[in-house]
């Protein structure tokens, strides 16, 4: 069996037995029985008695959220890959493109603000953000060197504007009470997860999966540069405008429901190249299943170890991943 189809089945098994184990962990007492119960039950395949407190418990809180957090953490990853590849940057992420720092703003806009508050909603208001920043990127990267260096620069450009934004205000608009609620969405948090947010972050991280599969092929000859994967025949300008387009949308829907999770799609990816080596074929989906398994069990330690009060899941991202990316260059510069 091929390494890649092994690790991602492997994958598949060990996110089925984390999403298991996540949901039991917590103030009240619920047993892998008991999940597996629940489960069934919901699914029509079983008629088992459950206590009506620990079927709400599993189906209506823990569940929802340990399977947004394994969406968050499966899209984000794969759309590091992506990055990485079509940018040629082994320090590109999901957010370079400016889309966290646009969310950001329209979320503060609609919670500090109020400013279309009744239409939007705090995620309506991220997602059109998000929006608005991955535009402004196309327009400054039109004008620019364009290429590669162009969409960076103007990444880097459409973050600070937006993120001065933010700042401007929360700090001089907001009270104290209102710049902790928005402080802590922003640094990424999965409470009050339910179905509908589940089928949100599934449906639109299934769909990106098969655009980037899809396009393995063209990120393999993008990796080695855009004269290359022309004289292949690849449309260089409209499949990486294309990409860029999913990307922008899985990391804008992605945020808007959950808040800025970084260091996902910036690890992950250079874990999995140095199991499964650089083709994209076996990279994309081994990166999919163990970015799902990383932000199932990065939730499940933020939201136990620091009880009653949750840790932001974006900080717990940072300070698991900070030392696992310093131990990756470490590794790569031995290997080299």
């Amino acid at each position: 069996m091929p390494l890649g189809l092994l690790l991602t089945l492997g994958g598949a098994v060990a996110l089925v037995l984390s999403l298991g184990v996540a949901i039991t962990l917590g103030p009240a007492d619920v047993s892998l029985v008991n999940v597996r119960d629940v489960v069934l039950n919901h699914l029509g395949l079983a008629d088992i008695p459950v206590r009506a407190a620990k079927d709400a418990i599993v189906w209506e809180e823990r569940l929802p959220r340990a399977l947004v957090a394994a969406c968050t953490g499966a899209g984000l990853s794969l759309c590091g890959v992506v990055m990485q590849s079509l940018l040629r940057n082994p320090l590109a992420e999901p957010f370079v493109l400016g889309v966290s720092s646009g969310a950001s703003t329209g979320a503060v806009v609609i919670g500090v603000l109020g400013v279309g508050g009744g239409i939007l909603g705090l995620s309506g208001g991220a997602f059109v953000g998000a929006l608005l920043a991955f535009g402004l990127v196309l327009l400054l990267a039109r004008f620019t060197s364009g290429g590669t260096s162009g969409v960076v620069l103007a990444g880097v450009a459409s973050t600070q504007f937006f993120s001065a934004l933010t700042s401007l205000v929360v700090f001089a608009v907001a009270d104290s009470d209102e710049t902790r609620g928005v402080m802590f969405w922003l640094l990424g948090s999965l409470e009050g997860m339910r179905w509908d947010n589940v089928a949100l972050c599934a449906a639109v991280v299934a769909a990106g999966a098969v655009v980037c599969l899809l396009a393995a092929r063209a990120l393999d000859a993008f990796a080695f540069g855009d004269d290359v994967a022309s004289s292949l025949g690849i449309p260089v300008a409209r499949t990486r405008i294309g990409l860029l387009v999913v990307t922008a949308l899985m990391t804008a829907t992605l945020v808007s429901v959950v808040g800025a999770v970084g260091f996902v799609g910036l690890v992950v990816p250079h874990a999995v190249r140095l199991l499964v080596g650089q083709r994209h074929v076996r990279v994309l989906p081994v990166s999919l299943v163990v970015g799902a398994v990383f932000m199932v069990w990065v939730d499940a330690a933020t939201r136990t170890l620091f009880a009653p009060t949750p840790l932001p899941v974006g900080v717990g991202t940072a300070i698991i991943g900070v030392p696992v990316f310093v131990a990756l260059l470490v590794r790569r510069r031995k290997r080299a």
